[in-house]
C-alpha cells in the first residue's frame, strides 16, 4: 500500500504520539501515509480474536484520539477491519503480529 521506512514510523511517533501506552495521539496526521501508520499502530489494541459492538470499539479508540470514528472509518478503509453492513459488529481481518514494525512500547 505504502512504501513505509523506520524514519517514516519514527517521524509519526515524535510528532503525533503523546503517549504510547496506552496509545494517545495529539492529533492525526494529514497526510495518508502516516494516516496508515497511526492506524496500524492502533491494530495493537484490538483483540484479533473478538468481535466488537461499535459501543465497544469506540470505548477502545476514545481515548486514542478525540476523533475515534475517524480511526473506525479507515479501520475499514485500509482493509484492517471489516464489519456487518449494519455497522454493530467489528472484527480485525489482519493479524497484528503482521504489523509488530508499527507496534509501540
Amino acid at each position: 500500500m505504502f512504501d513505509i521506512s523506520d524514519q517514516d514510523i519514527q517521524w509519526v511517533i515524535d510528532h503525533h504520539v503523546l503517549q504510547s501506552n496506552p496509545l494517545i495521539l495529539n492529533q492525526m496526521p494529514v497526510k495518508e501515509k502516516r494516516k496508515y501508520i497511526i492506524i496500524c499502530m492502533v491494530i495493537h489494541w484490538i483483540d484479533p480474536n473478538k468481535h466488537y459492538h461499535e459501543r465497544e470499539l469506540n470505548d477502545i479508540l476514545k481515548p486514542i484520539v478525540d476523533d475515534y470514528v475517524m480511526i473506525r472509518r479507515y479501520l475499514i478503509d485500509y482493509q484492517l477491519m471489516n464489519r456487518t453492513s449494519d455497522g454493530k459488529d467489528y472484527w480485525l481481518i489482519v493479524d497484528p503480529k503482521d504489523f509488530l514494525r508499527f507496534k509501540i512500547n
